[in-house]
């Protein structure tokens, strides 16, 4: 069936140049930093230049969302997300959330969260709270929280008058009768069911027989009297309600039958006053249904458009797969950092703003496109490197004693949160007599195209006034690694002349009255399947998996400047984490998993420690994991840097 709504081809291409056009320019080179007095170090290189701000409401003004609003120009716009609470939402419900919420949030109206729980068999109390909750984090709140449970009377009551209309009929054919009515899915010839002439009394007794509990599941259905002629699937008498023996989260076993997704959809719709029913194109068929029974039933019709969903790949989103990943303990849970869901994105540390500017910067068209997950790592990389501050990290810690500092030398240096944004502030870090460099840093052996420390070579250490130069180094007799390296301080003499080093490299002193360094297991997530479509391999998605995807750094240092950044988070301070006050961020407390916050209006709410996240400098951007605890603290990667760690 031909969709006059669609867009026209030309604007589809006028879109996607638009898009191109306005992708951020490549960064400049840096321009050569002037050598200060007292001598100075290179600047920090930003490992990704920031994009020019997005307008948040751009997929809003233009485009699909904005012919949409167009065609239906009205005073309050009223939408609704109305997910299945059967399992959690993951990235691809994440451009549902924002089309419908922010539709209505542009355009001054309000959006309902109305879970569709008409289907008990499959629904938890669990995913009712995750679904919110990660609504809330998105930034965006409900105008009111209903259920599809809410309209089950009046939903009978419509049934009913639409069997006395001669628009339904209760049927009692088996699941392969009905399939060979339709064609058997390979275009036969169709036909009626033989229940669909028997007298509309004697559908509504059967029907009230389904009610009462005389059949069981898959014995009697109750169907639409549509088009079995048509050629839409969606209009070949679609059931309208099924027999169930299953307790209901919030009616109990009040019913014996529930609705459809086919039936229910569209009426709460209309109950709701909804003004633009917003849906993915896989509905785009179900639109002449969905307008079909709100005629045949004489209620208000909304107006249902369909866009294209957000397709990623090099994962699987269904919930049936990443269960069968989390049964065989391929992953922790639901909220693995190595999975797409929400929760586990936000457990990895990924901002919700960040989600947003995604979404935002695909836009929003009928069109269907598949997006690499690189593409969206861009998008929070870009939006972590202007929003957190930076910290020092060593994921695998090599001593460095600088043999001409004394036992008891201390110098205490300030380090910006962050070189753009001087209102991040800054900290104070020891620097001492033992400091601890990444063992990547170090060679044994040097060579004239490397420029870290090898023995005879000079290395600074960022921010610290002098380089150092190692001396000699001691190994393991047994496994031949490198335990230590000796150097010596190159402060110049008086009137001599300061050489500046090539290369400065990040470090973690030892300072015991500092609590210096900080402890870390550090983990580092890779590409949990081989291939951009894990259903493809052979044997299945099970056979595609990543053996390699989480790298363990379990003695990591980090430099004491995250207390400040864990007490001042969250980082950053924007959406479903705007707004918020901390009140405790106690690690040896037994709920070191949440910080408490409080709402301006006065409400608490828990906000995460993947709320504390900053830039590892020359490493990656961190967050802090939920397993941290007193005497660990447990930090995952959440993308790593545009540069190689290694340069």
């Amino acid at each position: 069936m031909e969709d006059k709504t669609d867009l026209p081809e030309r604007l589809k291409q006028d879109e996607k140049l638009s898009k191109a056009k306005k992708q951020p320019k490549a960064a400049k080179a840096p321009k050569q930093a002037k050598e200060p007095k007292p001598p100075a170090q290179k600047k920090e290189k930003i490992p990704n230049a920031p994009a020019e701000p997005t307008d948040p409401n751009h997929m809003f003004k233009h485009g699909f969302l904005d012919i949409v609003y167009k065609e239906k120009s009205t005073k309050h716009v009223v939408t609704r997300f109305p997910p299945e609470p059967n399992g959690y939402l993951h990235i691809g419900h994440s451009k549902a959330i924002a089309i419908n919420f922010g539709f209505a949030r542009y355009h001054g109206g309000d959006c309902y969260l109305r879970f569709d729980d008409t289907n008990p068999e499959a629904e938890e109390e669990k995913y009712f709270i995750a679904i919110r909750e990660m609504i809330e984090w998105l930034g965006y709140k409900p105008y009111s929280i209903t259920y599809s449970s809410d309209h089950f009377e009046k939903l009978y009551e419509l049934a009913e008058g639409l069997i006395k209309r001669d628009g339904a009929y209760v049927c009692h054919c088996s699941d392969i009768e009905v399939k060979k009515q339709r064609g058997e899915g390979k275009g036969l010839p169709r036909y009626s069911c033989a229940h669909r002439d028997r007298p509309v009394e004697e559908s509504l007794e059967e029907f009230r027989a389904m009610r009462d509990g005389k059949y069981k599941p898959q014995e009697a259905f109750l169907r639409m009297k549509q088009n079995m002629q048509d050629g839409n699937p969606q209009m070949w008498d679609l059931t309208a309600y099924r027999v169930l023996n299953a307790t209901h989260h919030r009616t109990g076993d009040k019913w014996k039958i529930y609705p459809t997704y086919d039936y229910t959809h569209c009426l709460c719709d209309s109950f709701e006053d909804i003004s633009h029913s917003l849906c993915t194109t896989e509905f785009q068929l179900s639109r002449v249904s969905y307008e079909w029974l709100c005629d045949a039933v004489e209620v208000y019709k909304p107006m249902q458009r369909e866009y294209a969903r957000l397709n990623v790949t090099g994962t699987v989103l269904s919930k049936r797969k990443i269960a069968k990943l989390v049964e065989e303990k391929i992953v922790r849970d639901w909220d693995d950092a190595r999975l797409y869901t929400l929760v586990a994105l936000r457990r990895r540390g990924v901002p919700p703003g960040a989600i947003l500017s995604f979404v935002n910067e695909l836009g929003v068209s009928t069109a269907l496109t598949n997006i690499q997950l690189t593409r969206f790592e861009q998008t929070v990389r870009r939006y972590l490197e202007q929003t957190v501050p930076r910290l020092m990290l060593v994921l695998d810690p090599l001593p460095i004693i600088i043999d001409d500092l004394p036992n008891d030398y201390l110098e205490e240096i300030e380090l910006p949160f962050s070189p753009k944004d001087p209102t991040m502030g800054s900290h104070i870090v020891p620097f001492t007599r033992t400091v601890y460099i990444d063992r990547s840093d170090f060679r044994e052996i040097d060579s004239k195209d490397y420029f870290r420390l090898a023995p005879g070579k000079s290395v600074g250490l960022l921010k610290v006034p002098f380089p150092i130069k190692a001396t000699s180094f001691k190994k393991d007799e047994q496994t031949g690694i490198v335990t230590e390296v000796h150097a010596i301080y190159e402060k110049p003499e008086e009137g001599s002349v300061f050489k500046k080093p090539k290369t400065y490299i990040q470090w973690v002193a030892s300072s015991e009255n500092h609590g210096s360094p900080m402890k870390a297991e550090v983990r580092i997530f890779h590409p949990l399947f081989k291939s951009e479509n894990p259903d493809t391999a052979e044997g299945g998605f099970m056979n595609d998996i990543n053996h390699g995807s989480e790298e363990i750094y379990p003695n990591a240092f980090i430099e004491t400047g995250l207390n400040e950044v864990r007490k001042r988070a969250p980082w950053p301070e924007a959406e479903g984490e705007k707004g918020m006050v901390t009140k405790v961020m106690d690690l040896d407390s037994t709920d070191h998993k949440e910080l408490e916050h409080d709402h301006v209006d006065g409400t608490t709410n828990h906000v995460g420690l993947e709320t504390v996240r900053f830039q590892g400098l020359r490493v990656a951007y961190f967050a802090m994991d939920k397993d941290s605890v007193a005497d660990k603290i447990v930090l995952n990667r959440i993308v790593s840097l545009k540069e190689d760690a290694g340069k």
